[in-house]
């Protein structure tokens, strides 16, 4: 069981946090600023006014293939030209074709194909990636090159992989992202998710208590909010190693030993007001109690969560949390889906660093020097 405590002391997380890795995703506002600058230089407006044939979009290993997901479910049916989601550039890709792809690998072969096979039939190529290794040395000077200015672990470059794409669409007139504004959200939600806030003020903070101890099951409202709930699953796992169950609300609604396992609940479970702790098997034995499950909906449209969900699901889950930013991005506002999208990937981010750094305190001592807080994070 996570010891809430943990959550409130900023010096045992920043003791616990020897990689950085909250710094790191502190950056995400910067990612998205220093992307829009590389953007610039590397005179992506040029694409403006041109309508390709095709925009492909590169699913490669890590933040990438989340941000392809999220940046296809924004584009929608509505998209004047195809989009194509791939893991190599197809066969037929040619002149009248752009094609995008992120990578924080610079070694990654596949993707130097992929680039080299883009540039020789002519295609518009944007690239965010290294400046150095094969992927570059394919696209022969030939691809528009976004470098990171930002050094983040791979596993929090998803701002990055967001803003490379978004600049791309951007440019192509097929989507309006204002990557400034964008920016001065996240930087808003990462002040509220600062180490130093407490629980009850601090929405990350708040999201980690509720999935503690329990089996998230994050399911999208919108197809904007299946994609993030896709992101969040892996950013749970990847930084606390929580199993997650991702899907749409129609597609949950129709996993019927799921749903017939939900109605039932657990017999004799945590959830049993006549449980007895000391009565649980010991961890790892034979008929240990699985996590309580917790159903979470995710939504980024302007439209009420509950209608959403009876609409896509034909029915409804009442006692769901629902993540839904409306305050923070109101109805009506600029690229609202967007913004919302964005704002509760970076909650999610903290959320399971959070989740991460806390479960790591519990397996260690937890003494940290007077100062480290204000050394890793200065003033709140």
């Amino acid at each position: 069981m996570l010891d809430d405590s943990l959550l409130e002391n900023p010096v045992a997380l920043a003791d616990a946090d020897t990689g950085g890795l909250l710094r790191s995703a502190a950056t995400a506002g910067a990612q998205l600023r220093s992307t829009a600058q590389a953007a610039q230089e590397a005179r992506l407006e040029a694409l403006a006014g041109s309508r390709p044939r095709a925009l492909v979009l590169l699913r490669r290993p890590g933040s990438s293939g989340h941000a392809v997901e999220l940046v296809a479910a924004l584009l929608g049916p509505a998209c004047p030209v195809p989009v194509v989601t791939a893991e190599v550039a197809p066969s037929w890709i040619g002149p009248l074709d752009v094609l995008v792809a992120h990578t924080s690998d610079p070694g990654d072969r596949e993707l130097a194909e992929s680039v080299g096979h883009a540039v020789r039939r002519g295609a518009e190529v944007v690239l965010s990636a290294p400046g150095e290794g094969p992927i570059v040395a394919a696209g022969a000077g030939s691809a528009r090159l976004l470098e990171p200015r930002v050094p983040v672990p791979p596993s929090l470059d998803f701002p990055r992989a967001l803003a490379a794409m978004l600049v791309t669409v951007t440019a192509l007139g097929l989507l309006k992202a204002d990557l400034d504004v964008l920016a001065t959200d996240l930087d808003r939600e990462l002040e509220r998710d600062h180490p130093s806030h407490e629980p009850f003020v601090n929405p990350a903070k708040t999201l980690a208590l509720r999935l503690a101890d329990h089996t998230p099951l994050l399911w999208g409202t919108d197809p904007v909010g299946t994609a993030l709930a896709g992101y969040a699953a892996a950013t749970l796992a990847t930084h606390a190693s929580v199993i997650v169950h991702a899907a749409d609300a129609g597609e949950a609604a129709r996993a019927v030993a799921l749903q017939r396992a939900l109605v039932s609940g657990p017999s004799g479970g945590a959830d049993d007001i006549f449980h007895d702790p000391f009565d649980d098997p010991a961890d790892g034995a034979s008929g240990a109690l699985p996590a309580p499950p917790r159903i979470v909906l995710l939504s980024t449209a302007d439209v009420d969560p509950h209608e959403a969900v009876m609409r896509r699901a034909g029915r409804d889950w009442p006692a769901a949390d629902v993540l839904h930013p409306i305050e923070e991005v109101p109805v009506g506002a600029p690229g609202g889906a967007l913004r919302r999208a964005v704002l509760l990937a970076a909650r999610f981010d903290l959320a399971a660093l959070y989740l991460g750094l806390a479960g790591a305190v519990l397996g260690s001592d937890r003494g940290a020097g007077p100062d480290a807080a204000w050394r890793l994070y200065g003033p709140a």
